[in-house]
């Protein structure tokens, strides 16, 4: 399941951009709130360094990173996914 979540965020990573600048470097520093996110994780509390690098990334690249997420199954021709 790591592996899934870490693909699909080098993807994501790899298709986003903010008014032609990459947010790439945002979005790796992300890679510190991992643990926080996976379905099943011990940690349910964020970091405090989880929450600082989650703060350095421009709410404008956090929602186009949602947003070309979303899409994915879509493009990969596999049901919509649809959470609650």
């Amino acid at each position: 399941m790591i592996m899934k979540v870490a693909a699909l965020v080098a993807l994501v990573l790899v298709a986003t951009e903010v008014d032609g600048q990459s947010c790439n470097r945002h979005l790796s520093g992300l890679n510190v709130c991992g643990e926080f996110v996976v379905p099943g994780a011990d940690k349910t509390n964020p970091s405090a360094e989880c929450c600082s690098a989650l703060e350095a990334v421009p709410s404008e690249c956090l929602c186009n990173t949602m947003r070309i997420a979303s899409r994915l199954p879509t493009r990969c021709s596999i049901p919509t996914l649809s959470c609650s």
